[in-house]
């Protein structure tokens, strides 16, 4: 095998380098270096890397922390920022040096601006001299401070700069390319931010309450410092333990019907019927927690939850009979049913009568008043929740176990450790059992005001581990993703497409059937029983869950947390005029219009065949087959035995096990 030494970046990961230093580097100069201090309505008072500070609040008089130590890291990264477009022009390479460094002079810059604010807080909060409602304003004014988007970009440049520098290294390359999935969901979040920040940008005015006019420049830098306030709020759940829990409640339903989904997608087909699987698992669910024994107790609460699964399969399992047996297309059919479903619903807890050929009926399950809901489910059919199961504080202190954050440390560790030892997966989980039950007494003091986020969450990562293993560890699973590939292919094989199609529509219908717990019995809209306000819109939005994940359950789990965040975030953003939440429907609707679009990245990025069979492709506009590669890699490439017999031949041998099994 030959190797040749060439020590340059690739012409891809020049480019991607030399874009990211430019922007970061514009971003120093064009935009806040920081936000020195927030009022109530957003306004700010902005810190530009030359040292202007420009004061866009109603406070005129604030003591501002000292920036010395700021100023002086900021210009260092714009130097090594564009150091690093020389390097990339020559695709020298050091450019990843270069760039790390800049990113964690960006990182000390934040941190140093942050204990700056955290002295003039701690210095107010003590200031006994102050007026109390006067003290409260000046908090949250320096509270609200932090970094801005000159910073935010030199971080985020200086790290995608190293990153395409280091894919010189064959190591870090394979690392990198594994990642190669995350390419369609990043590159459209980010278009989707660019798209929403111009929406911004030219609907909505510039925050000003200094009463001082605006010049162009200053009125660039409010409105620079306004999409970053959008955007910032947006996200800004994940920064505290409360509005993060909020975000987990939301984003509940969301891996349920996520899921749902996904499942019917890997298996060829396309589940709009969530909305109504979850609707009758919803009503499963009340039927056995209102109407159940109550001798069962505690018991009552497991079969309320197969309640709905069932309730949800069945649903699920309609179209997909229909689907097998006569062809109809499951599209249809779900939606169809979706409004059955609502009939049903409505019908239940709609009225106490109904009238029937003349005669009025009485129908036991709405309850009295006006308000169309069910009766309350009993207590043994009540989900708990997180905080209540958690909690291991004593005489009334709140204190979340540290057990869960233990054994999931102790199973990275131990599954890194036994990656090549037989059945190291169960070694792995076996260690993380024994690492969280040892450390679940230790507890961690919290801060929480009341939070109904329930145990179905647990349900719900249940079924995410649940769906992850049918699919790719079983012969079950493998049959079904060889149905969706290719159904003709699937049944050559001996595998039976219909029976595929139908425990498919079952399995998706299920999953979606299992989010009415998180409504009925979870409480999530503050009451235990069925109502008419809930939400079966988590239907239609786990197809966009279910694309933005990728199909996969580690990234339906992400985009449901994605969502739920940019759902909590919006109720800060209403702080501004004119801003409501439908910035948040439309970078939905942005987001999955570009995922769609496969992020308008080409095929051959984002899934590039292999460099011996692009080799073999013949024709003169074939790509080469080290297109993309380090020159090292490339060289072991052209170097490497053409596998392609092989590898038709294991692939037919494998889809014939398959089948019999």
């Amino acid at each position: 095998m030959t190797h040749l030494s060439d020590s340059r970046l690739s012409p891809v990961a020049a480019r991607i380098a030399l874009t990211a230093s430019a922007v970061a580097a514009a971003g120093l100069l064009l935009f806040p270096l920081a936000t020195l201090g927030r009022g109530f309505d957003a306004d700010p008072v902005l810190l530009h890397l030359t040292g202007a500070v420009t004061n866009l609040s109603a406070n005129p008089d604030a003591p501002l922390p000292p920036t010395g130590t700021v100023l002086p890291l900021g210009w260092a990264a714009l130097a090594l920022l564009i150091v690093s477009v020389v390097g990339a022009l020559r695709r020298a390479s050091w450019v990843w040096l270069t760039g790390l460094l800049a990113a964690v002079l960006g990182i000390i810059a934040v941190v140093l601006l942050g204990q700056g604010l955290g002295e003039q807080t701690a210095r107010i909060a003590a200031d006994t001299s102050l007026r109390p409602g006067f003290r409260r304003q000046l908090r949250s004014f320096y509270e609200g401070g932090g970094m801005n988007l000159g910073l935010f970009l030199t971080v985020l440049g200086g790290l995608i700069t190293a990153g395409a520098g280091l894919s010189r290294f064959p190591a870090w390359w394979e690392r990198l390319n594994r990642l190669r999935g995350l390419l369609v969901p990043a590159v459209a979040i980010s278009l989707a931010v660019l798209v929403g920040a111009v929406v911004v940008l030219i609907v909505q005015p510039a925050v000003n309450a200094s009463g001082t006019p605006l010049t162009p420049w200053t009125g660039w830098l409010a409105k620079s410092d306004l999409v970053y306030f959008v955007y910032s709020t947006l996200f800004a759940p994940v920064t505290a333990l409360n509005p993060l829990l909020e975000s987990l409640k939301l984003a509940t339903p969301l891996i349920f019907t996520g899921l749902s989904v996904a499942f019917a997608f890997r298996t060829g087909l396309f589940n709009i019927g969530a909305p109504g699987q979850l609707t009758i698992g919803a009503i499963m669910a009340m039927l056995v927690g209102v109407y159940g024994p109550a001798s069962l107790g505690w018991g009552l609460l497991p079969l309320s939850v197969l309640a709905a699964a069932a309730g949800g399969a069945l649903w699920g399992a309609i179209p997909g009979i229909l689907k097998a047996r006569f062809g109809s297309s499951e599209v249809i059919n779900t939606i169809m049913l979706n409004y059955v479903a609502s009939a049903i619903f409505i019908f239940l807890i709609g009225s106490n009568t109904f009238t029937f050929l003349g005669r009025e009926y009485s129908l036991p399950f709405k309850a009295e008043g006006f308000e169309p809901a069910s009766e309350e489910l009993r207590e043994g059919a009540r989900l708990p929740t997180l905080l209540n199961l958690l909690n291991v504080g004593a005489d009334g202190t709140t204190a979340l176990t540290a057990g869960p954050l233990v054994a999931l440390l102790a199973y990275v560790v131990t599954r890194l450790a036994t990656r090549r030892t037989a059945r190291g997966g169960l070694i792995a989980l076996g260690a993380a059992l024994l690492a969280g039950l040892l450390t679940w007494r230790v507890g961690i003091p919290v801060t929480v005001i009341g939070s109904q986020l329930n145990a179905s969450f647990l349900i719900a990562l249940a079924c995410i581990g649940l769906f992850g293993v049918l699919m790719w560890r079983t012969a079950t699973g493998y049959a079904l993703r060889a149905v969706g590939l290719s159904p003709r292919a699937a049944e050559y094989g001996g595998i039976s497409v219909a029976r595929g199609t139908i425990l498919a529509m079952t399995l998706a219908g299920m999953f979606a059937g299992l989010a009415g717990t998180h409504y009925v019995n979870g409480g999530a809209l503050d009451e235990y029983r069925l109502k008419a306000n809930m939400p079966v819109s988590v239907g239609f939005d786990g197809i966009a869950v279910a694309l933005m994940g990728q199909n996969t359950p580690a990234g339906v789990m992400a985009a449901s947390l994605l969502f739920g965040t940019i759902d909590t975030g919006s109720v800060g953003v209403q702080r501004l005029e004119n801003i409501s939440r439908d910035i948040v429907v439309v970078l939905k609707a942005l987001i999955v219009l570009f995922i769609a679009a496969g992020g308008f990245l080409s095929r051959r990025v984002t899934d590039p065949p292999p460099p011996q069979l692009a080799a073999t492709g013949g024709g003169g506009n074939a790509a080469p087959a080290t297109a993309g590669l380090t020159p090292s890699v490339a060289a072991q490439e052209r170097a490497t035995p053409n596998p392609n017999v092989t590898l038709a031949s294991e692939t037919n041998k494998d889809v014939t096990q398959g089948g019999n099994q």
